[in-house]
């Protein structure tokens, strides 16, 4: 490991001594990054460079078209460059260093121009040797220090170099965390927690294992499943899938893909919700860590076209808010799990929101609903905070498989791994905490053993669900015909807003004519007592006798609004009925009761509610819209509240002691400052 932090220091310094002074910090990536990637192609192709340009230089001359075939089998890779060039032979010609190493990437072949491009390094070229930066850039990767072949740094070291540059280029720029990397540990976790129970089925003879990760990165958790899977059974086919938005990530895992003659092929670009790179795939294995708190924007329109398709789309559950895919990613990958007798799991790394964002019939509690009734959901493990290099926030490894065993049916385990990590002798940003190999293994074997106890909650998939309902309290209101309501009427526009017609005497005069509307008002009230009342009833009837009394007449709409006008809250006031004779729900009033999906609402509600509130009652409408079923069902992980232990508070005797001792040091001091 030394040896790799020595490598990506070094060429980290490439980029804090030659560019410091013309890029900014945040744009060493756009060089670094492409330069690294070609040295490594450049150490293994450096050996064959010249018999690759000899045999390209004879076909030319022929007129032969040249192709893979005519190199592969001297190059013993699946790429080659059939330049005159390497990046030490680029040296000889300073003067024409940038014409020269644009005929070296031209020279790659096909596989690797993708790469280039995506890296966008000719436009780097271009810039590098505009601020006279491109020979020394060169000469510092052509130093025998920075030796990227096979034989000197093993792709599995090379994967840890790229993530601790990445590490430091984050770390510098203040990147989202997470977005391109998970340290290792914590993917070696992730696998472990994946295949530990499939051990078995792993080792059998011609055994054929697909790994897909949606937003794969630099292919991190790709590259330790196989070496995982390698190792249950060496002669296993395993087959890698992935894809990645990021160009330059993208770029480095098509490069490391090569390199480690995986078929490129199968890493996709572009975004896996709107560009589906596997449409009709299916894999056994598929993990990923995406985002935390990114916004889908850039593809709602296709995300919502693509929920609207229903079940024969991969957003059928539901849409969290657009600030966070999160859940947006878990569907697409349950899409991809097997639709046979064959089975899938999935391992994906969450922030702590996806456990709890989102109201009952909201999107985020829609997923964790379609999730749980699916019973697609076997683990929740807890894990330590600051184990990332950019945030020291909490996460949580949710597994997920299309086959549960018997033993699991209808339940899950939640594990709290929050205290399992060691301690690192020295930070790495905000990354403080490592779980060691000891520790993989004693959560793996938490998850596998399946058994309640202290780290360890068995809960059934409804312990998570609630039924939220309406509680509706009666609107209590007084009348009074007052100067001070009259005047507080006459401030407020709801005369103007009024559209029906009023009639006197089979006359028919317009609502818009507000004085004339007042006017007619003012002979009505005048016939209603100016005492308190606190009786919608009766203000009514005085109201309605009033009209027949004066020959004014209101549509019935019009006397709501103004016998609610000279209304006001009133907690001694009796309760306001409506035409049928049912109370009237105070909206100010309205409150809302989450009850356990399994106890009895009416139960409940005569428990916890009546006895506070006695003219309180459950709104009838307020239904699921799946179940239709009094209130609306919702589902909430809360791994915090399963775990809580109850600490007494200390006592009072305790907490005085405490204060005297402070106070003693205190006047201590003090002494000591007037000496």
């Amino acid at each position: 490991m030394s040896k790799v932090k020595e490598l990506a220091g070094f060429i980290w310094s490439v980029a804090d001594e030659i560019l410091r002074d013309s890029y900014k910090r945040s744009k060493y990536a756009d060089v670094i990054y492409p330069f690294t990637v070609i040295r490594r192609l450049d150490c293994i192709l450096e050996p064959t460079q010249e018999e690759v340009y000899h045999k390209s230089t004879i076909l030319k001359k022929k007129d032969i078209k040249l192709s893979n075939e005519h190199f592969l089998s001297i190059t013993g890779v699946k790429f080659y460059n059939d330049s005159n060039f390497t990046l030490k032979k680029l040296l000889n010609n300073p003067s024409n260093i940038k014409e020269n190493f644009i005929s070296y990437l031209n020279g790659f072949s096909e596989n690797i121009q993708e790469i280039i491009e995506k890296f966008k390094f000719r436009i780097e070229i271009q810039n590098l040797s505009e601020k006279n930066l491109l020979y020394l850039t060169t000469k510092k990767f052509s130093e025998s220090t920075i030796d990227l072949h096979p034989d000197n740094v093993s792709n599995h070291d090379m994967g840890y170099v790229f993530e601790e540059l990445i590490r430091k280029f984050n770390e510098s720029t203040n990147e989202n965390p997470g977005e391109h990397f998970t340290p290792r540990e914590i993917i070696h976790l992730m696998v472990n927690l994946l295949m530990s129970k499939d051990r078995k089925k792993l080792s059998e003879k011609g055994k054929i294992v697909s790994v897909y990760d949606p937003a794969c990165g630099t292919g991190g958790m790709l590259t330790v499943a196989k070496e995982k899977i390698s190792e249950l059974n060496s002669k296993a086919k395993i087959h890698l899938f992935g894809q990645e938005l990021n160009d330059s990530t993208y770029a480095a895992c098509k490069a490391d893909m090569l390199i480690k003659g995986e078929n490129p092929d199968n890493i996709k670009y572009g975004s896996s919700f709107s560009e589906n790179g596997f449409l009709r795939e299916t894999f056994d294995y598929i993990l990923s860590n995406p985002p935390y708190g990114k916004n889908w924007k850039n593809d709602e329109e296709f995300i919502k076209t693509e929920a609207k398709r229903g079940s024969q789309g991969r957003f059928e559950a539901g849409l969290p808010g657009i600030s966070d895919g999160q859940l947006l990613f878990l569907q697409h990958m349950t899409s991809k799990m097997h639709k046979t007798e064959h089975r899938s799991r999935i391992a994906i790394v969450f922030n702590g929101s996806p456990l709890f964002n989102g109201d009952a019939n909201e999107g985020e509690s829609e997923i964790r609903r379609w999730i749980c009734e699916n019973d697609w959901l076997e683990a929740i493990i807890g894990l330590p905070n600051q184990l990332f290099y950019n945030t020291g926030i909490n996460t949580y490894v949710w597994l997920l498989t299309n086959q549960k065993e018997e033993s699991r049916k209808g339940k899950v385990a939640l594990i709290d791994a929050r205290n399992l990590f060691v301690k690192m002798t020295k930070s790495l940003g905000d990354k403080r905490n490592l779980i060691s190999d000891d520790q993989i293994q004693e959560i793996t074997d938490l998850y596998t053993e399946n058994i309640a106890n202290g780290r360890v909650k068995i809960l059934k998939t409804t312990d998570f669900a609630y039924r939220k309902i309406q509680v509706e309290r009666p609107l209590r209101l007084n009348f009074q015909i007052s100067q001070e309501r009259f005047d507080k009427v006459a401030k407020t526009n709801f005369l103007k807003d009024l559209s029906s017609a009023l009639t006197k005497n089979g006359k028919t005069l317009k609502e818009n004519d507000v004085n004339d509307l007042y006017d007619h008002i003012s002979i009505v009230l005048d016939g209603i007592p100016k005492t308190l009342i606190k009786s919608h009833k009766k203000f009514k009837g005085y109201f309605e006798n009033s009209m027949k009394a004066t020959g004014i007449k209101f549509s019935k709409s019009l006397q709501k609004k103004i016998i609610m006008a000279f209304s006001e809250k009133d907690e001694t006031a009796e309760i306001v009925y409506d035409d049928d004779n049912n109370p009237v729900p105070d909206s100010e009033l309205r409150d809302y009761e989450y009850i356990p999906y399994n106890q009895d609402i009416n139960a409940y509600f005569d428990k916890e509610v009546q006895p506070y509130a006695s003219d309180a009652w459950i709104n009838a409408e307020y239904r699921d819209w799946k179940d239709n079923n009094i209130g609306r069902v919702g589902y909430e992980i809360n791994f915090n509240r399963f775990f809580y232990k109850y600490v007494p508070p200390r006592s009072s005797i305790d907490i005085q002691s405490d204060i005297i001792g402070l106070e003693k040091d205190i006047i201590g001091l003090l002494e000591e400052l007037n000496k």
